[in-house]
């Protein structure tokens, strides 16, 4: 794992409620995984939007592993560093300026971390 990894990929779980979620009511994650599952096929809006989108929801949320995931998974699929602090920045206006800047070194750490995107 990468300095800047997503400290939730470990272990194979890809959120950090999963393994205890898993663990009191095995039901409840699988089901809770395939409704995630559902959302993350959704053939519109295109997938980096889709991440963007869900990075300003985690800025809203103050969620830093969060914010570092989808800030990962947008650049892996083709975002570029000034999107990913445009999504941030767009959060401003109904939430305010500090949630904005605190996620701002958590998404660098996530881009930092993405994997190079692939090029046909």
């Amino acid at each position: 794992m990468s300095t800047g990894a997503d400290p939730s990929d470990r272990d194979g779980w890809g959120f950090p409620f999963e393994e205890p979620l898993r663990s009191a009511f095995p039901a409840l994650h699988d089901a809770q995984r395939a409704w995630l599952s559902q959302i993350d096929s959704l053939r519109a809006p295109d997938r980096k939007t889709h991440e963007l989108i869900r990075l300003a929801c985690v800025v809203i949320l103050r969620n830093p592993p969060g914010i570092r995931r989808h800030a990962r998974l947008a650049a892996e699929v083709g975002a570029t560093w000034e999107e990913v602090l445009g999504a941030i920045m767009l959060t401003v206006p109904g939430f305010g300026l500090l949630p904005a800047v605190e996620a701002i070194p958590h998404a660098r750490a996530g881009v930092d971390a993405a994997r190079p995107v692939e090029t046909d």
